[in-house]
């Protein structure tokens, strides 16, 4: 059968170097006993997949993917639609692995969906474009922004290896890069999760800023540990820090 096209609209870039597709497959550690496959096109990662210890399923929005797939894995369950539309607590009664070559377009998207989602996709192993995979998995500096704080609340991130942009059809212009998540200890926040997400968020939104402008509607109470913390930038921050700052703003609202 001749080759699927590869469609710019759904930022399709379709990798044809077996050796990095089998890698990408060997980064997930099987803990699940379901995969789902995000946009497989025309199997590379698949033909992989289907040789593992794993329920796999697929999901794919390219109608001329999901024709091919069905000819070449007739036994596959494919999920014809939009990963982002997903109900995944409706689909899966258990925790679930999330494996693909992620469309650049869609992929902070997709992790976002799986924060929201986070006792149920318990791991991911993605390829993305090189700039959002190294922010993903920085811990502090410049790269580090509003999805790497939220992201490294819940999950441990490895940044595993880079892809040259010959290796993929077409070529995209920029480097990739595959990252790997695991679901960590963490069960809930140690505050309030959705005023967490807002003090990241300011802070990140004025990054040029001292936490102490990015932060002043929040109504910080000033002591040893705060001021010293509100004299940085965001990005200068881990995790746990932002806690502290959320803890505090509470105490501050709630008066």
């Amino acid at each position: 059968m001749r080759r699927v096209k590869a469609k710019k609209h759904l930022g399709q870039h379709f990798l044809n170097d077996y050796s990095i597709a089998e890698d990408i497959v060997s980064q997930l550690e099987y803990k699940n006993k379901i995969t789902l496959e995000i946009g497989p096109g025309m199997g590379v990662l698949t033909q992989f997949l289907t040789n593992r210890d794993t329920n796999l399923e697929v999901v794919e929005l390219d109608r001329e993917s999901v024709f091919y797939l069905r000819l070449n894995y007739p036994k596959l369950k494919i999920i014809e639609g939009d990963f982002l539309q997903l109900e995944i607590d409706k689909l899966y009664q258990e925790p679930i692995s999330l494996i693909g070559n992620f469309p650049y377009n869609i992929s902070s998207q997709i992790l976002f969906k799986a924060f929201e989602n986070r006792d149920k996709i318990t791991e991911v192993v993605g390829m993305f474009q090189k700039e959002v995979a190294e922010r993903i998995a920085s811990v502090k500096g410049k790269k580090k922004g509003i999805l790497s704080v939220l992201l490294q609340t819940f999950y441990n991130i490895e940044y595993c290896f880079t892809v040259e942009p010959h290796v993929f059809t077409p070529p995209p212009k920029v480097k990739s890069g595959v990252v790997k998540l695991v679901r960590n200890d963490r069960e809930k926040l140690d505050c309030d999760e959705k005023l967490f997400i807002q003090i990241v968020k300011a802070g990140y939104n004025q990054r040029r800023k001292t936490l102490r402008n990015a932060l002043k509607a929040f109504n910080l109470e000033s002591d040893t540990e705060i001021d010293l913390l509100l004299n940085r930038r965001a990005e200068e921050l881990d995790v746990e820090d932002f806690i502290i700052l959320t803890n505090n703003a509470e105490k501050g609202r709630d008066k």
